[in-house]
């Protein structure tokens, strides 16, 4: 992708973070769970996601709960989903990374609505 694409692109990534638990793998190499999302800024909609996990299966089950998944309905359903699928010393962590960068989100498209407004 060239330099003169930027322009035209329909989206934004946001990151957040959480101090991973003590004791676990995350832990050891990373010591905070980090979440990267690509969101599509038009749709309010999830399009890429990258985590700090060690395993490629931890990845991959989380890119297939959050790719596709519109933010405006809310971070509950995801929130609870995450409780009732994942069961690792990190699931508060994540959760509250999530929440994090989608507060970052939103903070950011709030504030450009007002610039406009």
């Amino acid at each position: 992708m060239g330099g003169g694409l930027i322009q035209n692109m329909d989206t934004v990534i946001v990151t957040g973070y959480a101090k991973a638990p003590q004791g676990t793998s995350m832990y050891e190499l990373y010591k905070h769970a980090g979440v990267v999302l690509e969101i599509n800024y038009r749709t309010h909609t999830i399009e890429r996601t990258d985590f700090t996990f060690i395993t490629s299966l931890t990845k991959d089950f989380f890119e297939r709960i959050l790719i596709g998944y519109s933010l405006e309905k809310g971070l509950e359903p995801l929130i609870k989903l995450i409780k009732s699928h994942y069961f690792a010393p990190s699931q508060q962590a994540i959760i509250v990374a999530l929440q994090s960068a989608v507060q970052r989100y939103w903070d950011h498209i709030n504030h450009l609505n007002m610039e406009h407004d």
